[in-house]
């Protein structure tokens, strides 16, 4: 996303900044008293938090069945 545009902008060429939303599906920012709004395409499903997970193949080296018999008592400082 580009920087975000004024609210006199998008006043302007509110037409033009629509069909652009539609044709590229690129959401658009427009700053209004200090915060952001987003004009985004309503029919495209926003990621899931899931879907941008990456794979970590190497988080648990070994058996990883082994650590759910590890006794943490000694280790534990609530």
């Amino acid at each position: 996303m580009d920087t975000p545009i004024t609210a006199s902008r998008l006043r302007a060429d509110v037409y033009r900044i629509l069909d652009q939303v539609l044709e590229t599906g690129t959401p658009v920012e427009i700053s209004r008293a200090g915060k952001r709004l987003r004009i985004v395409p309503v029919d495209e499903a926003p990621e899931s938090k899931l879907s941008r997970l990456q794979p970590h193949p190497d988080a648990v080296v070994g058996d990883a069945e082994a650590i759910v018999d590890i006794d943490w008592t000694d280790a534990w400082r609530p």
